[in-house]
């Protein structure tokens, strides 16, 4: 029973369906010029910039290698 009832709805909507495809055509409107409108009348975000790369502080590069040499010239000599 439940199957006839689906055929029903079906023509139904079809139906409708086609009325207002019938009516847009009459009207001189289409469905791509209403959508190509919409996309013309939407302002576009401009696309994101990605940020520069940072060079590396020079203090940490001096700080790094003052730590390297460091613990050879503070070692006590061994006899």
């Amino acid at each position: 029973m439940g199957q006839q009832l689906n055929k029903i709805v079906k023509r139904i909507r079809r139906k409708k369906y086609l009325e207002r495809k019938k009516a847009l055509v009459k009207a001189g409107v289409t469905r791509k010029a209403r959508i190509a409108k919409a996309e013309k009348t939407v302002k576009k975000a401009p696309a994101k910039k990605t940020p520069a790369k940072k060079a590396a502080p020079k203090k940490v590069e001096a700080a790094v290698e003052a730590v390297a040499a460091a613990p050879a010239a503070e070692a006590p000599a061994q006899e």
